[in-house]
């Protein structure tokens, strides 16, 4: 028996990385775990997903209670993005102090901005003197930078009206991370993979950089037939996370996501 209309429909949706990351929501509006939502709600916010999803997904996180700094602060963002303003959470945002896990200090200042509110200058005076000399920046002052911190980084500086040499120097970090097969890798002689060519393509954009085609065509190479996302040529671990994070990037949207009204 053949497939009617909607039927049809159905399969071309789920098979669009947009409609494989829906698809994975559950029906308590959730995708697993509060900060893998936030991740998803995120990525269909830059995609422009519909409100009604987005909507459940943010109940769902207003349900919940992040304790740590990161996941506040992506929680914060995703209940932003899908319409909500989470005041008791930007309260918490605007409390945050520096400290040595440099990556609490970046999303807290992209929450911020994305909730239309300034950088604390505290933050971003700590941010950009936690440059490594390489021009990355790390996860945690002890440990060495990574291009997924440093794309973080640079987006939250640019949010925050950073620029000068703080920014080049970044994008140097970046660029000699890339592979010849068009793809980022996390750290030296790690290999290309696809959430750090999705965050080094979303800082590329932010730092008024062209990620250039062949970021594009190593994440073109990773896709698969139902619209998700190998990790890398070599794993195809935890496909939901990782096509939630390719999303942005394919939409060209960096953090904080400038969207339409809803």
């Amino acid at each position: 028996m053949g497939l009617n209309v909607a039927t049809l429909v159905a399969v071309v949706a789920l098979a669009t990385p947009a409609g494989y990351v829906a698809a994975q929501q559950h029906d308590d509006g959730g995708f697993g775990d509060p900060q893998l939502t936030a991740w998803a709600t995120l990525g269909l916010a830059a995609s422009g997903a519909d409100a009604a999803t987005l909507d459940r997904a943010a109940a769902y996180l207003a349900r919940q209670e992040p304790r740590e700094p990161t996941e506040l602060a992506l929680v914060a963002m995703a209940r932003t993005v899908s319409g909500d303003r989470p005041e008791a959470l930007i309260v918490r945002l605007r409390a945050h102090r520096p400290g040595k896990l440099l990556n609490a200090t970046i999303w807290t200042i992209l929450a911020l901005r994305q909730a239309g509110e300034p950088a604390p200058p505290q933050l971003v005076r700590s941010l950009r003197a936690a440059q490594h000399s390489s021009g990355g920046w790390s996860w945690h002052a002890a440990a060495a930078p990574d291009t997924n911190d440093t794309a973080a980084a640079i987006q939250a500086l640019r949010a925050a009206g950073v620029g000068g040499r703080p920014i080049p120097r970044a994008v140097g970090f970046l660029r000699r991370h890339q592979n010849s097969d068009g793809g980022f890798e996390l750290t030296d002689g790690r290999g290309s993979d696809a959430q750090s060519t999705a965050w080094a393509i979303q800082a590329l954009l932010a730092a008024g950089h062209a990620p250039g085609a062949p970021a594009y065509r190593y994440l073109a190479n990773l896709r698969r037939p139902d619209g998700s996302y190998r990790y890398s040529a070599r794993y195809a671990t935890t496909p939901l996370w990782v096509t939630a994070q390719v999303l942005p990037a394919l939409a060209r949207r960096p953090f904080p996501l400038r969207l339409g009204s809803r």
